[in-house]
């Protein structure tokens, strides 16, 4: 397999560990963003005792600015971006009746403006050498709604309509682009919700657990293949048969 050059943002939390690791064990040179640095370096250095090396950049991924300079460093310390993954998520829960404009922007600028603001600055390089792999880490709940999550589910729907357009754009190009919806993953963001309600949670999903990171890793590797060629602006499903959408 080809080594190349990927970009995951948002690489330091629990999906995106996953995800870094798995492409550089797949031989691929790695890179991702923070905005804290001595986390970040933590991070890196705990992957780097496994025998894992990624590269990091500051970088918030919200702004445009801040998103190209952080594309520009890494480019520098690992090559052009040929895989990009554009993972980076937060949350601002709440009912819309009570929800603030800020609620709603600090999602929308994170989750979904950070696709456009990362994806523009590697398009061009990938259009150029004919070949780029572009994955969007969407959710089950941009796909079926949650109560509460209004700006999330919104941000998360309009990343595969980022990627159906996209797709249609850069395929004479040799560049798919392609979504993963996961489900409710065991990280540690679920896992410090009270046992009772993720009991709740799992008593909806068929598979009768919670998904693992590995196995959201295991969905993104799937398009990266020459193989994978031919697929693109598809939306994978991880959700262990909670929603089962067309």
């Amino acid at each position: 397999m080809t080594s190349r050059v990927a970009l995951v943002t948002g690489g330091t939390g629990g999906i995106g560990t996953a995800i870094c690791r798995r492409l550089a064990l797949s031989g691929h040179r790695v890179a991702t963003n923070y905005r804290n640095e001595e986390k970040a370096r933590a991070w890196q250095a705990q992957l780097k005792a496994e025998g894992i090396d990624v590269a990091i950049a500051p970088g918030d991924v919200s702004t445009a600015e801040d998103a190209e300079s952080m594309v520009r460093a890494v480019e520098a310390l690992v090559g052009p971006v040929d895989i990009l993954v554009n993972n980076a998520g937060i949350t601002r829960d709440t009912t819309f009746h009570k929800m603030t404009s800020q609620q709603w922007n600090e999602v929308i600028c994170t989750n979904l403006n950070s696709c456009f603001n990362v994806t523009r600055p590697v398009i061009e390089g990938m259009r150029a050498r004919k070949w780029g792999r572009i994955i969007q880490i969407s959710s089950i709940n941009g796909q079926k709604g949650q109560y509460g999550q209004a700006n999330y589910a919104a941000a998360k729907a309009g990343m595969h309509g980022f990627t159906i357009s996209l797709a249609q754009e850069n395929a004479k190009f040799g560049i798919t682009v392609n979504t993963v919806s996961p489900g409710y993953i065991g990280t540690d963001m679920v896992m410090a919700v009270p046992e009772d309600v993720r009991n709740k949670i799992v008593a909806q999903i068929p598979t009768g657990r919670l998904g693992d990171p590995d196995e959201i890793a295991y969905a993104v590797s799937f398009f990266i293949p020459d193989e994978a060629g031919w697929i693109t602006g598809a939306n994978l499903s991880a959700n262990g048969g909670q929603y089962m959408g067309w």
